[in-house]
């Protein structure tokens, strides 16, 4: 069992930036792909970036040169530097970790970009 506690959301103006930390409550950083997903009202959970044990990152195209997913792996901790945040980008953002059949996830944190 893989208990994720996700924090660093807030409001943020256009423009702005925020870094979004996940820490596990045991060691990731063997095994587990880390994640980061996004829901929006109305749509569907999406995912935004990942990184592999052996530090492989993928992104969603609409993030892609704005975010950045990174992992801590002695702190047992992911985080997601948002740069250049877009109202679009309003969502509950979501830590998850897998491993085979296993797959966790945080209770997610809102992040509000807004004027």
């Amino acid at each position: 069992q893989v208990q994720l506690v996700e924090s660093g959301g807030g409001l943020v103006q256009p423009g702005g930036s925020l870094r979004l930390s996940c820490a596990a409550s045991r060691s990731i950083s063997s095994s587990f792909i880390m994640g980061w997903y996004r829901q929006a009202p109305g749509k569907q959970r999406e995912l935004v970036a990942g990184i592999t044990p052996g530090d492989t990152t993928n992104y969603a195209d609409s993030v892609k040169g704005r975010f950045t997913i990174s992992r801590d792996n002695a702190k047992n901790t992911v985080y997601l530097q948002m740069n250049n945040l877009k109202p679009e980008d309003t969502a509950v953002y979501y830590c998850n970790a897998r491993f085979q059949v296993l797959n966790f996830w945080g209770q997610g944190t809102q992040v509000t970009v807004s004027s």
